[in-house]
């Protein structure tokens, strides 16, 4: 509910406070049985409607008004506006250097804004600490880190840090949960095996696996298929979904992201270009205008979400770009 829509309504306080006061009843008839409470039906409406409006609000995960970052003097965001809903799949979509990347930096915290406001549960993102912020937040970042001298049971426990004290021991159902992570990966035969020596692809699904171990209620990742094989790709963003929280990432494949988001965010050049369903955002025009090509949509023959189907002739594509 916008704040234009409830900008008449009393606090909870207030209301509360008029339902201590007498009603006001109107006499409609001969007996004094026949009433209309006038004022208590008003306030039983206005309190609805604080109830309402409070629901709402705690359904809101992340709010942006007029978020901007910039380094330097180079602005990459640009006076983005959006809400990201409870456990809503979120994909940011957009060519190199849209800013997408930037944006999930914004949501967990590393980047500060230059101007703006990004409210994290209706509470600024920057009045959050750090271990704050990590209890609740999960990130799969884009290049896993490749420094950890560490086997992969070791990595993915690491994801315990944010809910342990700093000597406290691991315990059974620790240690469940992290090899449950593992196997839902699908790496439990590389369960001992040092990180460093891991494929990309490999890294990556250790870092997801990390994530599920951190029982985050949101989770943050940065182009998480980059790296993985066709089967790993959709067992990836399938397990994602599967957790039933929030997820925002950011992607390449559109016609992954048209199957498995809820939401899209179309950005260029710092800009939010479109945003809703994949219907109305993965558009013949908007692909045009945005990433220079042309494109059939249709159905998917499996799901019914959008399909796109590229047009290859490059030489096209690259001159109606050009004119």
């Amino acid at each position: 509910m916008s704040l234009e829509k409830t900008s008449f309504l009393p606090s909870l306080d207030e209301a509360n406070q008029l339902t201590e006061i007498d009603t006001f009843s109107v006499e409609v008839g001969s007996t004094d049985a026949d009433f209309i409470e006038t004022d208590l039906i008003e306030i039983d409406l206005i309190e609805k409607s604080i109830v309402e409006t409070d629901k709402q609000n705690n359904n809101v995960i992340f709010e942006a008004k007029d978020l901007c970052w910039q380094v330097d003097s180079y602005q990459i965001l640009k006076n983005l506006n959006f809400e990201i809903k409870k456990n809503q799949f979120i994909g940011l979509i957009g060519p190199n250097g849209a800013g997408k990347s930037s944006l999930l930096r914004c949501l967990y915290g590393k980047h500060k804004l230059s101007s703006g406001l990004l409210n994290f549960k209706n509470k600024k993102i920057n009045q959050y600490s750090r271990r704050e912020l990590a209890q609740k937040i999960a990130v799969v970042v884009q290049e896993p880190p490749t420094h950890f001298d560490m086997n992969v049971f070791e990595v993915v426990s690491m994801g315990l840090i944010p809910h342990r004290s700093l000597f406290s021991l691991t315990s059974d159902n620790d240690k469940k949960l992290i090899v449950d992570a593992i196997s839902s990966v699908e790496l439990s035969e590389k369960e001992n095996a040092a990180f460093n020596t891991l494929s990309g692809g490999e890294k990556q699904r250790v870092m997801v696996a990390r994530a599920i171990v951190q029982q985050p209620q949101i989770l943050l990742l940065d182009e998480p298929t980059n790296h993985l094989d066709i089967q790993h790709q959709i067992e990836v963003l399938r397990l994602a979904k599967n957790m039933s929280i929030t997820v925002v990432l950011s992607i390449h494949d559109l016609n992954m992201a048209a199957n498995f988001c809820d939401q899209l965010i179309l950005l260029d050049q710092g800009k939010i270009v479109s945003s809703g369903t994949s219907e109305e955002v993965l558009t013949s025009d908007n692909l045009k205008e945005i990433f220079h090509i042309n494109a059939k949509i249709d159905a998917n023959p499996f799901h019914n979400n959008p399909r796109i189907t590229f047009n290859f002739n490059s030489d096209k594509n690259k001159n109606e770009k050009e004119a």
